[in-house]
C-alpha cells in the first residue's frame, strides 16, 4: 500500500516536471524568430533602408518631341503662297501609366480654366468619359461570362451597358468630356493639343497660375497653313493632316521609323507632301520625368527645334494669274455642250522650270468654272496632230528616212475592205513633200507611210492589202515617242501624274492612226514636256515646281539659299542635230511658212518668232455626263515655242470635247495671249 502511494506520487513529479520543458522550448523557438524577424527588419531599415527609399523615389527621364512650325512656299519673286499663323494653344502630354479616371479628373480641373467646343462630340466620346468616371458600376453590371473578357472585348462591352439616359450631359460636363476626349486621344509621352484656337489670354493666364494642380497640361503655341494669295495654286500647293488625321495610313510605319508621332500634321497631298522633310523642320525636344506610377513629375526643354526650310518656286504668280484668267476666258466663250474643261501648262525648255500651269473646268452642279490645275498633270487625252514631231524623228530613228531621202507623195491610202485615210487637205490628189512639208501642213498620209515603213511595207497599192507588223510598228512608236516623255513619266516634282493609256493594238489599220496622234492618250504636262524635248535640241528634261530651298533668316524671313534644284535631264533623244533641226524648221514654217495649209499661221503676226504645231483629234467623250459617254468629239491641242531660235518658253495647250467636225481656233487663241502674257510681263 506504502509503495503503491509512493509510485503514484513519483508519477505526479515526473509529469509535473515534463510540462514547462515543453512550453520554454516553444518560448525559445518564438525568441529565435522575434530575433531573426528583428534583425532582418533592423538589416533593411539601417542597412539598405537608404537604397529602398532611392527606388520609392526613383524616376525615369523620357526624350518627348514638340511640333514646330512647318515652312513657308513662296513664287519665284519670293512673294508667299503659303504661310503659317501663330496661335496660342493648351498643350498636354499623357504619362506612361495614366489612367482614364486620372485623366477625367484632370479634365474637370482644366474645364474650370478654358472653355471648349462641344459640337462634335459623338456618342462614343460621351460614353468613353461615362466609363473613364463609372468603372466599377459598370463592371457591377458585367455576367460572369462576361467578367473573364479582356481588352478592347471587356471595353466594348463594358460600353454596351451605358444607357442613353446616362450620357445625357449638362454643358458643364459636355465641357469635360470634351477635353477628356482630347487627351484619351494621346498616346503615352507624347504632347496633343487640347485647344489651339479662339484661346484667350485670360486661359493662358489662368493655367499658368494652376500648373502645379494639372499635371501633363502645359501651354504653347501652335500654328495654322494661310494662304495670301487665295485658291492660286491651291491644289498644286497640297494640303496638310490634321492633328486628329495625324500620319496617313499607309505611311504610318515608315515616318514613324523617323520619328515621327502619330498624332503630328503632315504632308498629305502634292507639294507638301512632295516636300514633307524639308517643310516639317526638327522636332523640339524635352526630357519628360516619371515617377514609378508614371505621373509625369517634371519637363525640361533640352532642344527648341528649328522651323523647316521655305520652298521657292518656279511660278511668278502674276503670269500664272495671267493664265488663269485667259483658260478661263476662254473656255467661258466656248463652253456649251460637252466641252467643260481646258489645260495650258508653260515650262522653260533649256531648265525644266514650271512657268505656270492651269486647268479650268465647268463644274455641272454649282455652274461655275472652277480650277483643275492637277488635271493638267493627271487627266489624259488623244492628243491628235500636234505629236508628228516626234513621229517624222521617230522615222529618222528607225532609219526609214534620212537627210538625203525623205520625200514621199501626200495621197489617200485605201486598203481592201477599209474606209480611206487621207490628209485634211487633201482628200484625193497626190502631193510630194518632204519632211519638213509634212509638218507645215499637217500630213496624215506622211506620217502613216513612215508608220508603214516601220512595219515592213515600203510601198502604196490603192486597194491592195495592209501588209505590216503592227506589234513591231506599236513597240517601236511607243519606244520613240518615250524618248520625249510621252506615254511615260515626266519626273516632276509633284505626286500623282498619270502615264496616259496606250490603246489595244488589235489591228493594222490603228497602227496608222497611232502615227499621227489618233490612239494613244497622254497627259497635257506629257506634251508639254515633248515640245521642250524639241525646242532645246534634244534633251528630255524633267519639269519641276520648286526652284530653290531656303532657310530662314533671324527675323523670320526667307533666308539664305541651302539647295538650288539644277535641271535634271532624263534622258537624250537618240537623233542628229541635223534631223532635229529640220523638225524644228518644220514647226517655225507651220507659223511662218508660205504654204496656204499651214496651220499656224495665225500666230505670225507676234512681235516675237514662234514655232508650233496644233492638232485635232477625232476622239470619244468621256466626261461626267453618263448619257454622252462615247459620243464622238474633237480634241483640240497646240504645242508651241518662242523665240523660235532661242527659246525661253514651251507650251501646251489642250481643249477637248468639242463638237465634232468644229472649226474652232481656241487653241491657237489661247497660246498667242499665253505667249503676249509671258513677253509683256518680261518688259515690265
Amino acid at each position: 500500500m506504502i509503495i503503491n502511494q509512493k509510485k503514484k506520487i513519483d508519477k505526479k513529479k515526473k509529469n509535473k516536471s515534463h510540462i514547462p520543458f515543453r512550453l520554454n522550448l516553444l518560448f525559445f523557438v518564438v525568441f529565435l524568430l522575434f530575433a531573426s524577424l528583428i534583425l532582418r527588419l533592423g538589416y533593411l531599415q539601417i542597412v539598405r533602408g537608404e537604397e529602398f527609399e532611392t527606388q520609392v523615389k526613383r524616376t525615369e527621364t523620357t526624350t518627348a518631341t514638340g511640333t514646330v512650325p512647318r515652312g513657308m512656299i513662296y513664287d519665284s519673286q519670293n512673294r508667299q503662297l503659303v504661310g503659317n499663323k501663330p496661335l496660342q494653344a493648351i498643350t498636354y502630354t499623357r504619362g506612361a501609366q495614366v489612367s482614364g479616371a486620372d485623366m477625367a479628373k484632370i479634365a474637370k480641373n482644366l474645364a474650370k480654366y478654358i472653355t471648349m467646343d462641344t459640337s462634335d462630340l459623338k456618342e462614343r466620346d460621351l460614353k468613353d468619359y461615362f466609363a473613364a468616371t463609372n468603372e466599377k458600376k459598370l463592371n457591377d453590371r458585367l455576367s460572369k461570362k462576361e467578367t473573364q473578357l479582356k481588352g478592347g472585348e471587356l471595353y466594348d462591352v463594358q460600353l454596351s451597358k451605358i444607357t442613353p439616359e446616362e450620357i445625357q450631359f449638362d454643358e458643364a460636363e459636355r465641357q469635360v468630356a470634351a477635353i477628356f476626349k482630347k487627351m484619351n486621344g494621346a498616346y503615352a509621352l507624347t504632347t496633343t493639343y487640347i485647344k489651339s484656337k479662339d484661346v484667350t489670354d485670360q486661359e493662358i493666364a489662368e493655367i499658368s497660375e494652376n500648373l502645379m494642380s494639372l499635371p501633363g497640361v502645359d501651354t504653347s503655341t501652335d500654328w495654322d497653313r494661310i494662304y495670301p494669295q487665295g485658291d492660286m495654286l491651291r491644289s498644286v500647293l497640297g494640303s496638310v493632316t490634321t492633328e486628329k488625321t495625324g500620319l496617313p495610313s499607309d505611311q504610318a510605319s515608315a515616318m514613324l521609323a523617323k520619328g515621327y508621332a502619330r498624332n503630328d500634321r503632315v504632308g498629305n497631298s502634292y507639294l507638301e507632301k512632295q516636300y514633307e522633310e524639308v517643310l516639317s523642320g526638327s522636332k523640339s525636344k524635352s526630357e519628360t520625368k516619371t515617377n514609378n506610377s508614371g505621373d509625369i513629375i517634371d519637363t525640361a526643354s533640352k532642344y527648341e527645334g528649328a522651323k523647316g526650310d521655305n520652298l521657292v518656286l518656279t511660278i511668278d504668280i502674276d503670269f500664272q494669274k495671267k493664265l488663269e484668267d485667259i483658260t478661263k476666258k476662254q473656255l467661258a466663250s466656248i463652253r456649251s455642250g460637252l466641252v467643260d474643261r481646258m489645260y495650258v501648262v508653260a515650262t522653260n525648255p533649256k531648265t525644266g522650270e514650271l512657268l505656270g500651269m492651269t486647268g479650268q473646268k465647268y463644274n455641272y452642279e454649282t455652274k461655275e468654272i472652277e480650277d483643275d490645275a492637277l488635271g493638267a498633270m493627271n487627266t489624259q487625252y488623244t492628243m491628235g496632230s500636234s505629236v508628228k514631231g516626234a513621229t517624222v524623228l521617230a522615222g529618222y530613228m528607225d532609219k526609214v528616212i534620212s537627210l538625203d531621202n525623205n520625200v514621199m507623195v501626200d495621197r489617200p491610202l485605201k486598203f481592201k475592205n477599209t474606209p480611206a485615210k487621207s490628209s485634211w487637205f487633201n482628200r484625193s490628189g497626190a502631193i510630194s513633200m518632204n519632211d519638213e512639208t509634212a509638218l507645215e501642213v499637217s500630213s496624215n498620209s506622211y506620217m502613216m507611210q513612215l508608220a508603214m515603213r516601220m512595219g515592213g511595207q515600203n510601198s502604196y497599192t490603192p486597194e491592195g492589202t495592209l501588209d505590216i507588223d503592227k506589234d513591231k510598228v506599236f513597240t517601236k512608236l511607243r519606244g520613240y515617242y518615250a524618248q520625249f516623255g510621252l506615254g511615260v513619266p515626266t519626273g516632276i516634282d509633284l505626286p500623282g501624274e498619270a502615264l496616259g493609256y496606250p490603246g489595244p493594238t488589235s489591228n493594222p489599220g490603228l497602227a496608222l492612226d497611232f502615227a499621227f496622234g489618233q490612239f494613244d492618250t497622254y497627259t497635257p504636262l506629257q506634251l508639254n514636256q515633248y515640245i521642250s524635248t524639241i525646242a532645246n535640241g534634244g534633251s528630255r528634261i524633267a519639269p519641276h515646281v520648286v526652284k530653290e530651298i531656303r532657310g530662314t533668316d533671324e527675323n523670320g524671313n526667307i533666308g539664305a539659299i541651302q539647295t538650288e534644284i539644277q535641271p535634271r535631264v532624263l534622258n537624250t533623244v537618240n537623233v542628229g542635230t541635223e534631223e532635229m533641226k529640220r523638225v524644228q524648221t518644220g514647226m517655225y514654217n507651220v507659223v511662218h511658212g508660205g504654204n496656204s495649209n499651214g496651220t499656224g499661221k495665225l500666230l505670225a503676226s507676234a512681235p516675237y518668232s514662234i514655232s508650233a504645231k496644233t492638232g485635232t483629234a477625232e476622239a470619244f467623250y468621256d466626261g461626267p455626263l453618263e448619257a454622252s459617254k462615247g459620243e464622238s468629239v474633237f480634241n483640240l491641242t497646240l504645242v508651241g515655242y518662242a523665240p523660235s531660235n532661242d527659246p525661253e518658253i514651251a507650251i501646251a495647250v489642250v481643249v477637248p470635247y468639242l463638237p465634232y467636225n468644229t472649226t474652232s481656233k481656241v487653241n491657237i487663241n489661247t497660246a498667242r495671249e499665253v505667249f503676249d502674257a509671258y513677253f509683256e510681263g518680261k518688259d515690265k
